[in-house]
């Protein structure tokens, strides 16, 4: 699913500025991020998640998450990227996604197990309605950022702490993020397809001529 997408807001993963940060708030060196992972006095695992969904920084969050040649993140990457939370309760995909750090973003729902409808403390809002936040800002960038989403299968249907659902968030001037997010809700009301539909039918009457 990895793809290239520019954002105003992303930051080069070559970028001096793509470096975690110390407990300090000093830049971490990059031949020191390895030891940062397991040095008390150097950021978290959870800490360097953020910092790498908030800049954009593949090659942090590769190194955090030890992503192989193949794409594949070591075991237990999916709990960690699960409960690593910001000062707000942000999750790093809600990170990723308030950031437009498009390409962290979908490197993180590539991680088998991790959670695509987390919701954060302060609004109770999942990912995807933090992407039609962002659509305030970046309406075009945000609208590839929801389709990453929903791709992924976040649910278009969940209400935040203002009973919200995504689609409520949406601004009148964004008809086209309205229209993906209606056909994402009639989708997920329909459930399986027309075709997964009649398959489950051709096994059920398949069951009854054997019985």
């Amino acid at each position: 699913m990895f793809k290239s997408l520019s954002s105003k807001k992303s930051t080069p993963a070559s970028s001096s500025s793509s470096l975690p940060l110390s407990k300090t708030g000093s830049p971490v060196p990059s031949d020191a991020t390895s030891a940062t992972l397991g040095d008390s006095d150097g950021a978290k695992p959870s800490e360097l998640l953020i910092e790498a969904s908030r800049r954009n920084n593949i090659d942090l969050l590769q190194e955090v998450l030890g992503i192989s040649a193949d794409g594949e993140a070591r075991p237990g990457s999916a709990e960690i990227i699960n409960s690593s939370v910001d000062a707000l309760g942000n999750t790093p995909l809600h990170v990723a996604v308030l950031n437009g750090s498009y390409e962290c973003l979908d490197m993180l729902l590539d991680v088998e197990g991790v959670e695509v409808d987390p919701v954060n403390r302060m609004e109770g809002n999942t990912p995807l309605h933090c992407a039609v936040v962002y659509a305030e800002e970046e309406p075009e960038h945000a609208i590839a950022i929801v389709d990453m989403l929903i791709d992924a299968g976040c649910d278009p249907r969940i209400r935040n702490k203002q009973k919200d659902k995504p689609i409520d968030l949406v601004l009148a001037t964004n008809p086209e993020l309205r229209k993906i997010l209606q056909g994402a809700e009639m989708a997920a009301m329909m459930g399986p397809s027309g075709e997964d539909q009649e398959a489950g039918q051709d096994v059920e009457d398949s069951g009854s001529e054997s019985e």
